[in-house]
């Protein structure tokens, strides 16, 4: 759903000063669901394929939220030499805890050491949803009365953006592209690859942005606001250039809360790119 968020308020604005492409990930609004199981991994080389096949030259400056932004950092550690800089909007964090059945959980710590599969280019019939597929997926909205809705901060989106929400919200292909198979595994590979080095990302150009508001249930937040602010200085880190910035009066979203922030981190980043 990324395409979708950022080309309504970011995209427009950020095209003024430079070109600029935004994408669905697979199985998301009008992308195929391609090649399972689904994986930060793949979705890096899909993105790698993706740019190279529509013709679009780096270096580039990726832009990614919440959990895109960990998928930015895997592309820049595949990729460096196609990097010009990344802007983490609120992003997720290999360290992150979630609030899962009640109580807290670090996801790293659910890695059952499973080989994370390699990247495929390719799909083949056994990567659709089948007949029990569409069954689970059905059952699950019927069970949880899954209905797609435009909440807040969704609701600030243009009304053709909404629209088109709803839409992709209600195709079964989203609720398979939404599961992340082996996150656990790439989570814990991610932590112990960033602790191993001083600085991961060496002097890419780098831009964290971060929420002010909280946005977890009472009896955890003051743990997981504590927790949330430590990562996203850690992740500002990463790069020996990294800039951590709190935008005010924004909660995840930020690209829907405070969307002139992500389009002045994109160009403060773009100015600083040799011509």
């Amino acid at each position: 759903m990324r395409s979708l968020q950022l080309v309504g308020l970011v995209q427009p604005k950020v095209a003024e000063f430079t070109r600029v492409c935004s994408y669905d990930r697979a199985g998301e609004a009008w992308s195929d669901l391609g090649p399972s199981p689904r994986t930060m991994l793949q979705e890096v080389f899909d993105l790698h394929r993706l740019l190279a096949a529509a013709g679009e030259r780096g270096p580039y400056v990726l832009v990614g939220q919440s959990l895109g932004g960990m998928i930015g950092r895997v592309f820049a550690l595949q990729f460096p030499s196609d990097m010009a800089g990344l802007v983490l909007v609120d992003s997720f964090h290999e360290d992150a805890q979630l609030f899962m059945n009640g109580k807290l959980v670090r996801v790293r710590t659910l890695s059952k050491r499973r080989q994370i599969p390699a990247p495929r280019s390719h799909v083949s019939p056994a990567d659709a949803l089948n007949p029990e597929d569409r069954e689970k997926i059905n059952g699950m909205i019927k069970q949880f009365e899954i209905k797609p809705e435009i909440d807040a901060p969704y609701d600030k989106l243009p009304a053709d953006a909404q629209k088109e929400r709803l839409w992709a919200l209600s195709q079964l292909n989203h609720f398979a592209a939404t599961a992340d198979d082996y996150l656990p595994e790439e989570a814990a590979k991610l932590y112990v690859e960033t602790t191993a080095a001083k600085v991961p990302l060496g002097n890419l150009p780098l831009i964290v942005l971060s929420r002010s508001k909280d946005e977890y249930p009472p009896q955890v937040a003051e743990e997981m606001s504590r927790e949330h602010k430590n990562q996203q200085e850690r992740l500002a880190k990463l790069s020996s250039t990294g800039k951590l910035l709190i935008v005010p009066n924004s909660g995840h979203c930020i690209q829907l809360d405070a969307p002139d922030a992500v389009i002045s981190a994109v160009q403060t980043i773009i100015r600083r790119i040799p011509n």
